[in-house]
Order: structure tokens, then C-alpha cells, then sequence
């Protein structure tokens, strides 16, 4: 392989990449990431202005062009409707990036059902919608892609309590990206996961600023902290990227060695 190529290997330039999530704090920086690797990037959260806003955001910090469009997962037409947008505007999907999750803290033995369904609509039967969209509009362009899934270590590993619903669903998502890598290789369709341990974000600030809990975490993690957003930025860009043109059906654990301690 000539040596040019191989300096290219990570390259995004003239891809389409959407992000779904993408106004949140892990969407956010895998976005930022991939702009910054050349990408156009398509910030796709519940509302167009909220979406507008990060994305503006993106592209006055790498000079990427970017676009914001409005997106709920747990509805098929709004996904077909935002897939539409993107590529009237930066073209065909060539990467889709799902960062969309939820979670409701309650023991098992007295789980709501409707907190069990918002759960699991969201982190899967969601995640499902959203590969079904990407992958069509894949099919249709006949040029192949990237499907990426932000996962979790508690798509391998329990918890002591509250996160029954959570933990089925990474955990069905992990199988998912399996099955679905497994019948759409042959369209040259490549589909992974991000299972990152706890990440700091401004959703679990009141954990971290807890001393006792931050420091029973960090003890559990042998690199001795935890994760940050930028730790995922590498991973998603060589998952998006030719570099793992031959990687598929994998759930790539981001966690400082917690799962090779379980």
C-alpha cells in the first residue's frame, strides 16, 4: 500500500457524518472530533435549534461545515426526515454516530414499567430506528459506511442496583450491533460500539462531586481515573474511518481496565 494512503487511513475529508445525540456532552466531542478529521458533520438532537446551536459551535472551531437538524429516535419518520435533510444539504450518509441515551435510577423489585419502556425505547428500540434509517440510505448510495453505537461497560457488566432497564438495554444493543453488522456486511456496511466506562459529564456532576462515590469509582478502575469525553474521540474516528475498513460487530471497551478486572 503506498505510503500516502496509509497517511490518509484516518482522513474524514468529504464525508457526511451524523451525529445523533450530538448536543449532548459525549455526542458533542465525537462530533468535534470528526469535523476536526475533515468530516461534514450533521448535528442531530430533539430540537433544530438546540441541533443549529452545537453545530455553529463545531464549525467556528474547526472550520468544518456543518448543520443542525432536529431528530427524535423513537420516531421513524422524524429519523427518515432528518436522514433527508442531511443529504439534500451535505450529501449521502456516509457515517452515522448514535450518542443518544437515558436512564432512571430505581431498584429492581420496584422498576416502573414506564420508566422500563422510556429506557429501553430510547437506548435500543431508538438505536434500532436509527441504523434501519443509516442503513437504507447506505443501501440506496451502493457505497458502503460506518454505523457507531455509544454503549457502555454495562453491556457486559451488571451493578449493584438501579439499572435494570439500562443494562438490558446496552446489553441488547450490544448483540444488536453484532446481528446487524453480520447481515449488512455485504453491503459494505461496517457497524460497532463505544462502551466507555462512567464519563464525566455535566449529567453526573452531583456523583463526581461526591467524594466517597468518586472515590470508590476511581479504586475500581486501574488507570487510576475515569473516563473523560476525549478519551472517545480516537476510538469514533477509526471506527469511522478507513483505519477499521476490516472491524465490524464490535463493542470496543473505553474503560481504563475495568472489564479486564471482571
Amino acid at each position: 500500500m503506498a505510503i500516502d494512503t496509509y497517511r490518509d487511513l484516518f482522513s474524514l475529508a468529504g464525508e457526511t457524518v451524523v451525529v445523533a445525540g450530538g448536543a449532548g456532552a459525549i455526542g458533542g466531542e465525537l462530533a468535534r472530533g470528526m469535523a476536526a478529521f475533515g468530516g461534514k458533520v450533521a448535528i442531530a438532537d430533539i430540537t433544530e435549534e438546540v441541533s443549529g446551536a452545537a453545530a455553529a459551535r463545531i464549525a467556528e472551531e474547526t472550520g468544518a461545515t456543518t448543520m443542525g437538524v432536529a431528530l427524535d429516535v423513537r420516531d421513524v419518520d422524524s429519523v427518515a426526515r432528518a436522514v433527508a435533510a442531511v443529504e439534500q444539504r451535505l450529501g449521502p450518509v456516509d457515517v452515522m454516530v448514535n450518542a443518544v441515551g437515558t436512564q432512571s435510577d430505581q431498584p429492581a423489585e420496584d422498576y416502573t414499567l414506564d420508566a422500563w419502556d422510556r429506557v429501553m425505547g430510547l437506548n435500543l428500540r431508538g438505536a434500532f430506528i436509527l441504523s434501519q434509517a443509516a442503513a437504507r440510505a447506505m443501501i440506496a448510495q451502493n457505497k458502503g459506511g460506518s454505523i457507531i453505537h455509544v454503549t457502555s461497560v454495562r453491556s457486559a457488566l451488571g451493578i449493584r442496583s438501579g439499572y435494570a432497564a439500562y443494562c438490558a438495554s446496552k446489553g441488547g444493543l450490544a448483540i444488536l450491533i453484532k446481528q446487524l453488522a453480520t447481515e449488512w456486511a455485504k453491503h459494505g456496511i461496517r457497524v460497532n460500539g463505544i462502551a466507555p466506562t462512567f464519563t464525566r459529564t455535566p449529567l453526573v456532576d452531583r456523583y463526581l462531586n461526591d467524594p466517597e462515590f468518586y472515590g470508590g469509582l476511581v479504586a475500581r478502575i486501574p488507570m487510576g481515573r475515569i473516563c473523560e469525553t476525549a478519551d472517545l474521540v480516537g476510538i469514533g474516528v477509526f471506527l469511522a474511518s478507513k483505519a477499521s475498513a476490516f472491524i465490524t460487530g464490535q463493542n470496543i471497551f473505553v474503560d481504563g481496565g475495568v472489564t479486564a478486572t471482571q
